[in-house]
């Protein structure tokens, strides 16, 4: 039997292809031990939060100027600068990625090419190719795998299982599952009132 089914699925998560990522997660959660209603309540609310209910499965760097300065200061010291870059997802991208988490400088596309996918956003050359090694296929293809349903979801649970953050799960620790999945406690709300209707749904 199913941990996991489609009607629970559909009550937790609203989107219009509930019915692929259903099939996706039905084959991929119990290989990565997401295997009681407690783990996939915390799996699928922390997944919802991060992919805005499974809708945003690639990082969207479509910022203006001011909004570069503000979050990317390092990057953007001066407005001339933001100016240049402003409203250019990829430009952004192969610039504040650069030269980090395994990628290349600035030219060589990498930050852009490897930049968040998956509904646990998967970031960086180096957890690409990690990710990539898990299942034996070249880095060039995860990428692309990484678009299809299944793959923006084999990859969150790989992060899952990789971070071991089963171990919050069981605890049902919020707080500790956010503060690991994204280094402090944005949308900590939010994540919360997902764990709840998650865990009210499978009766955990």
């Amino acid at each position: 039997m199913s941990i996991l089914s489609l009607p629970q699925l559909k009550q937790m998560v609203k989107n219009t292809y509930i019915d692929h990522w259903h099939e996706a997660l039905d084959q991929l959660l119990d290989d990565y031990e997401i295997n009681t209603p407690l783990r996939v309540a915390h799996f699928v609310a922390q997944c919802a939060h991060e992919s805005g209910n499974f809708v945003f499965i690639k990082e969207n760097l479509n910022y203006r100027a001011a909004s570069l300065q503000k979050l990317f200061a390092k990057y953007f010291p001066t407005a001339e600068l933001a100016a240049q870059y402003a409203n250019k997802p990829e430009m952004i991208a192969n610039r504040i990625y650069a030269n980090r988490m395994g990628n290349g400088p600035e030219s060589s596309g990498d930050g852009y090419r490897y930049c968040g996918r998956g509904l646990i956003q998967l970031t960086g050359r180096d957890n690409y190719t990690f990710f990539a090694g898990s299942l034996s296929i070249p880095v060039e293809e995860a990428a692309e795998y990484l678009a299809t349903f299944e793959g923006a979801a084999q990859s969150a649970c790989w992060f899952w299982e990789q971070n071991n953050l089963n171990r919050f799960a069981d605890a049902n620790d919020v707080k500790g599952l956010t503060r690991a999945i994204n280094g402090g406690y944005i949308g900590l709300e939010d994540r919360i009132s997902h764990t709840q209707h998650a865990l009210h749904v499978l009766g955990a």
